[in-house]
């Protein structure tokens, strides 16, 4: 993938990974300890590898304590 068609990816496809990220990370207080391990098994499914890797990233960031 070049790195212009990288970039259309990234946005044509960034709502939609923010969104799954948020669906995934709301799961969190439910699944409590189990949530990391089923969230890795959610990521792993995405396809195609570049989606699943916007959704890691963004459930990184949402993970990010708030700054001051």
């Amino acid at each position: 993938m070049t790195s212009q068609n990288r970039a259309e990816f990234h946005q044509q496809h960034l709502a939609d990974a923010r969104s799954e990220a948020q669906r995934l990370f709301a799961q969190k207080p439910a699944l409590q300890g189990a949530w990391l391990n089923w969230v890795a098994g959610q990521i792993y499914s995405l396809r195609p590898a570049a989606y699943a890797s916007m959704v890691r990233r963004e459930l990184q960031r949402l993970q990010e304590p708030e700054g001051p």
